[in-house]
């Protein structure tokens, strides 16, 4: 199949909508207002469903509903929409309901600003609402990788019966890039007998997080910690980049991480630094042993953590290296991107001493 020229957004939906999405319920918010002005136009004319709910907390309790029943569902926001989600979002997963929720990260905190931004991967990572609970979380750092991703983070749903979020940004959202699209999905959907309203039940479908008897919601959990431990074991994923012999490890993810790819060539080039990159694809579960593989190497003199945020993964890091080298932190917020020229200044402050 041949490339197509598609901004972020509107890619991120028409990859959903050929895994088999065909329930769509949001808010418009700035940067990933593309997303459902797309499901708006194309959704009608594949016979789903696209509905414009009157907030954010109307919205996910839509893709509630749609999932309780056994339908392939998602949403999408922007940083402050996803935090008004939050507690569906615990809802869905103590119900167990697959769903996808693409965030679009703009700078923070409070309406912040519209530009990109790194700064809800602790909302992302640590479980943003009430409640011991995880969402699998890819992070993907270009559009082609977003679309890929899309297919997945549905069928890793429906696999752990547990919401997956998709962790983009503003930048990612609004760029355009050649992208080839899969094959629409033609087989059919897992078959979800633990739904409302299937065929052929004999008893009741209950579609619930609550539990009464405090035994029984500790049973509960410990049934969901069961199921992410699962995914700890089998979900990790990331890229290597020139890390063996590397003088400096930066560990990056997303947007980031593609400027981190040029500031590691010029740092080459200019400075005769050689830097190795640990690109995190999926945020949780972290991937903390290959980050100290790649930081436990006899050349590495100090691992960096560069983010879009005033430092939030560079807690993952320091856990990852468990200390056996020293872990600095370079980041711009609230919407500025650091640039390669910046991190260039950075890298050459390391070799110096500074």
């Amino acid at each position: 199949m041949a490339k197509v020229l598609m901004k972020g957004n509107e890619a991120i939906a028409e990859a959903a909508i050929l895994a088999g999405c065909r329930f769509f319920f949001g808010y418009p918010i700035t940067p990933q207002n593309q997303i459902p002005e797309y499901m708006s136009k194309r959704m009608p004319k594949i016979g789903g469903t696209f509905l414009q709910a009157e907030s954010e907390v109307s919205a996910i309790n839509m893709v509630y509903g749609a999932a309780g029943a056994g339908a392939r569902v998602m949403t999408s926001s922007s940083s402050p929409g996803i935090s008004l989600k939050q507690e569906g979002i615990s809802y869905a997963v103590g119900a167990e309901l697959p769903l996808v929720v693409v965030n679009m990260v703009r700078g923070g905190p409070g309406l912040g600003s519209i530009q990109p931004a790194q700064s809800d991967y602790f909302q992302a990572t640590r479980g943003g609402g009430h409640g011991d609970y995880r969402l699998l979380v890819f992070a993907p750092a270009n559009v082609q990788e977003a679309v890929d991703l899309m297919g997945v983070a549905f069928d890793k749903a429906d696999e752990y019966r547990n919401p997956v979020m998709i962790l983009g940004d503003g930048m990612l959202g609004q760029i355009m890039e050649p992208v080839q699209m899969p094959e629409a999905r033609t087989e059919a959907l897992p078959e979800k007998k633990w739904a409302a309203g299937q065929p052929n039940r004999d008893e009741r479908a209950i579609i619930n997080s609550l539990y009464i008897d405090p035994v029984a919601c500790a049973v509960h959990n410990d049934e969901l910690d069961a199921k992410y431990k699962i995914m700890e074991k089998n979900e990790v994923r990331y890229e290597y980049i020139d890390t063996e012999n590397a003088d400096i490890i930066i560990v990056a993810y997303g947007t980031m991480a593609r400027i981190c790819m040029r500031a590691a060539k010029e740092a080459k080039e200019k400075l005769g630094l050689k830097v190795g990159i640990v690109r995190p694809i999926t945020v949780w579960p972290y991937p903390y042993e290959a980050v100290f593989k790649a930081a436990n190497q006899e050349s590495v003199k100090q691992v960096v953590s560069v983010e879009m945020s005033m430092g939030q993964m560079v807690d993952d890091v320091r856990i990852a290296v468990n200390g056996v080298k020293p872990v600095s932190f370079y980041g711009r917020t609230g919407g500025v991107v650091p640039t390669v020229k910046e991190i260039l200044n950075y890298l050459s402050g390391i070799k110096e001493g500074k």
